[in-house]
């Protein structure tokens, strides 16, 4: 049955968009191996184990790898877009905007913008890889659209005082290794939210700046410790009060579980921060 969630933005209002079937795969039983015991008292003979039995024993745990493999690595889950995507789907499209693939995202592109985003240094690198392989394949060639609100919680393109403005928006195509990163500001927290960025992935970079045919659409969670720590600085006061009164547990999105979606972040204040996350489609 696919998810539904409500994302409530800036202002306090809450949007409700429909988030699509889940992809979430169900953990496969796993099968025990027969324990093979020998004799403490028997001499073992050397060429006694016929070829057929080998071979038998080889593919019998390549097979266990294999589903092993594939039941432990899920699709990323589906979340909403929420109501700022900027895509098309509620309103403006940036996507089909020149400028918009790029890596550092910290400033707007275009004639009528000219703002840049003030805030902690971040930089996002995301992992999109093959779920159906067992997470071991990279998508090379695939794009990702990531987008975010600013420090005072406020998105580019939707809010008042930002509207012209299309900063913390960007695409970038994946390299060999399934890759792609980001140069941003660590996001505020708004009211109703949990610190989140937002992203799309694509099935190439043509499918994403023509905003169609998205493969996969879900957010990226951060720690805890590591908000409270951006959120002592200047500029961010906003986001003090406001993660006080959340959890990563009663957010509306990453209530039902965010171990997946929760990025590996490292840095400081003073240095910047880095935060990475594998994606599997």
């Amino acid at each position: 049955m696919g998810r539904h969630h409500a994302d409530e933005g800036h202002d306090g209002q809450v949007h409700e968009h429909d988030r699509g079937l889940s992809y979430d795969l169900p953990v496969l039983a796993r099968r025990r191996m027969i324990r093979l015991m020998a004799g403490a008292s028997l001499v073992p003979l050397v060429g006694c184990t016929s070829q057929d039995e080998t071979l038998a024993s080889s593919s019998s745990s390549s097979a266990k790898g294999s589903a092993s493999s594939s039941a432990e690595c899920a699709t990323i889950p589906d979340e909403t877009a929420g109501p700022f995507p900027g895509d098309g789907s509620n309103g403006v499209n940036v996507l089909k905007e020149s400028g918009v693939v790029r890596s550092d995202i910290t400033k707007s592109f275009g004639d009528s913008a000219g703002g840049t985003a003030e805030g902690v240094p971040l930089t996002v690198t995301l992992t999109v890889v093959d779920a159906a392989s067992g997470c071991g394949t990279p998508k090379k060639g695939a794009a990702v659209y990531i987008w975010h609100c600013d420090r005072a919680g406020d998105y580019s393109l939707y809010s008042e005082g930002v509207a012209d403005e299309n900063y913390l928006r960007g695409v970038q195509e994946t390299d060999g290794l399934g890759q792609v990163t980001f140069r941003s500001i660590f996001p505020g927290c708004y009211a109703g939210r949990w610190p989140h960025i937002h992203f799309e992935v694509y099935g190439s970079l043509a499918d994403a700046t023509a905003a169609t045919s998205v493969t996969n659409t879900s957010q990226l969670a951060f720690p805890k410790d590591v908000c409270e720590a951006v959120y002592a600085t200047d500029g961010y006061d906003e986001s003090v009060r406001n993660l006080s009164s959340l959890s990563l547990e009663t957010d509306g999105i990453f209530s039902d579980g965010y171990d997946r979606q929760l990025a590996a972040t490292k840095g400081s204040v003073a240095e910047g921060y880095t935060a990475t996350l594998t994606v599997p489609v």
